[in-house]
């Protein structure tokens, strides 16, 4: 993609490096964008839409230089940084009880990166000491937090883009300004960004924001993520292709293809036309099968009680994955046994004969806790997350066991329960002896590291289960964190080398009798299910709204082609060529838009 942008840029008579630059409020470009112009990125979430840009507010520079604060005014100040925290805290705690799922989960860390005392703590030294105004003081604070975030690299350095978001939050109620992100507009339109804050992509309303399209981030971001889980059409990742953005204005007409991964300047009046039909909202008919037969159980991801019912509404046959991470979250002490059985069993009850896989505490990296995890971990996706807690915290584990297998009494539904990030023969051993004294048969490993891929035989033959988490699986494989948008190529879930561990996870599973089931993003997309499906796995567990979808690309392709374009695809040398194999053997997906 570059070299080709390299070579349009240089036909104009322009140098690739200088293509593009930032202002105060917009991007720029010398030359016009011809109408119909097409752009190339990553689609992450299918559908197409059309609509009138609107851009995202920018992050703001620095506050201007004010004056020093005045020596009976500092204590006054000081505290004025201290409450704009507090208050940046409370709005975004107040944001994540109005959504559920991973939305909630995401704004809820978002608040406690704003309550952590290291930023604030800085910014009141530098009140205190040198006098600087609050506002200029938390910039500077949280550039040396920033700083530090990527000296130490790996996850806290991607985690910068949090630290930021705090920052001009705090900035904005300190200032006055209004915080940078999603603008607010009358009619619906498409949202052109950088990039988003995790917290923004949050609260993204489906009614006003008919398409996302962003510089940066890749198929497995948080952006990407949230946009399947609204149904947005979304494109992301057009890094150099980005540079043309200076001339995606504020009105101009979009017409974005989350499918296919492209984005249409000025497109013809008769492509809005077709993009702006309804969108046939599909639901399985059935049990998942292909077309001659073969059984794929289609189950939905949830991330908290009130994501059971929309499950059941969309036709889950179960549900694949429940995160309990919403009862720890925001905090400082675990919750009780009964306050945790009381919200599984709410679930529980809402599929009686249906299985539902729970899985354990999966605190740390994205989603550290006071209580288990350790705040000061250089490289916490590499630390002590997921079942590797227990090492520290024993008794959380022991607790959230009690609580499940007390939710599982007087309710009807399979009781399945896994521990995320098993690494090792042992750590599975262990954790299914530990489900059998809480009276839990049916305890599962999650594979998202390649040792437990390239294990998996030796791991089900303790475990009665698996489920792999995509999402860390390509992390882990391809050394890529999923959140930066400069590795989004590498972020692929294409990537042969995803596909094979995948294949060897199925072949363990297959070599003791045990089912392989997918829990991550890549079950919600329909032509991966297909290669999924071909490559072994026995179950696929997506957000709801993609179930319908899955389950017409399945019931329209027989096992036979399954195999055949698993093959093809985990037999190819780069991500996109097996993608590009794969598509052009399914018609089925350009005859439901997909």
């Amino acid at each position: 993609m570059r070299a080709r942008f390299a070579r349009n840029c240089a036909a104009q008579g322009h140098e690739a490096g200088t293509m593009w630059r930032m202002g105060d409020d917009s991007w720029s470009h010398p030359d016009p964008l011809p109408a119909g112009r097409l752009l190339r990125g990553v689609g992450v979430s299918p559908g197409r839409a059309a609509g009138p840009i609107a851009r995202a507010r920018p992050q703001a520079g620095p506050p201007p230089t004010a004056p020093d604060v005045a020596e009976d005014r500092v204590e006054h100040e000081a505290a004025r940084v201290r409450r704009a925290a507090r208050w940046v805290a409370a709005t975004l705690r107040a944001d994540a009880a109005t959504v559920a799922g991973e939305r909630r989960e995401l704004l809820e860390a978002t608040a406690q990166m704003a309550a952590d005392p290291t930023l604030v703590t800085s910014a009141q030294e530098l009140v205190r000491t040198q006098r600087t105004p609050p506002a200029l003081a938390v910039w500077q604070a949280a550039d040396q937090v920033i700083a530090r975030f990527g000296e130490i690299g790996g996850y806290l350095a991607a985690r910068a883009r949090d630290v930021e978001d705090v920052r001009d939050r705090i900035v904005a109620h300190l200032s006055g300004r209004p915080v940078p992100g999603v603008p607010v507009h009358d009619h619906p339109f498409v949202l052109v960004a950088l990039d988003l804050a995790p917290s923004e992509t949050a609260l993204l309303d489906p009614a006003k924001v008919l398409a996302l399209v962003t510089a940066e981030g890749g198929p497995t971001s948080h952006t990407a993520i949230l946009a399947r889980d609204l149904g947005i059409p979304a494109v992301v990742g057009l890094g150099a292709a980005a540079a043309w953005d200076g001339e995606l204005s504020e009105g101009r007409m979009l017409l974005v293809d989350g499918s296919a991964g492209t984005v249409e300047v000025d497109p013809s009046p008769e492509s809005v036309e077709v993009a702006a039909r309804p969108s046939e909202v599909r639901a399985p008919t059935g049990p998942g099968r292909t077309q001659d037969g073969h059984r794929v159980e289609l189950l939905a991801n949830i991330g908290d009680p009130s994501g059971a019912a929309e499950a059941a509404q969309a036709g889950a046959e179960g549900i694949g994955l429940f995160r309990t991470e919403f009862c720890f979250l925001d905090r400082t002490s675990e919750p009780s046994v009964a306050e945790q059985a009381e919200a599984y069993r709410q679930v529980l009850e809402r599929f009686p004969h249906k299985k539902v896989v729970i899985r354990t505490l999966d605190a740390g990296s994205d989603k550290p806790l006071p209580f288990v995890t350790n705040a000061r971990e250089t490289n916490p996706a590499l630390g002590l997350r997921g079942l590797r807690t227990a090492r520290i915290a024993p008794q959380v584990l022991e607790n959230q066991l009690a609580a499940i297998a007390e939710a599982g009494q007087g309710t009807d539904a399979e009781v399945w329960v896994m521990a995320p990030m098993v690494s090792t023969v042992t750590e599975a051993e262990d954790f299914v002896a530990l489900c059998e004294r809480h009276g839990l048969p049916q305890a599962g490993v999650m594979i998202e590291v390649p040792s437990a891929a390239m294990m998996a035989g030796q791991l089900l033959s303790r475990a009665t289960f698996a489920s792999l988490g995509t999402n860390d699986l390509i992390q882990y494989t391809l050394a890529a964190d999923r959140q930066l948008g400069s590795l989004a190529d590498l972020s692929d879930p294409w990537h042969p080398a995803v596909l094979r561990l995948i294949e060897a996870s199925c072949q363990g599973g297959a070599q003791q009798g045990r089912p392989v089931g997918v829990c991550g993003e890549m079950a919600a997309a329909p032509a991966l299910a297909v290669v999924l499906v071909g490559l072994g796995v026995t179950s696929l567990s997506m957000t709801p709204r993609a179930l319908g979808d899955v389950a017409a690309v399945l019931s329209d392709t027989d096992f036979p082609t399954c195999l055949r374009l698993a093959r093809l695809a985990a037999d190819a040398e780069t991500a996109e060529e097996a993608r590009m194999r794969v598509r052009s053997e399914l018609p089925v997906l350009r005859e439901l838009g997909l």
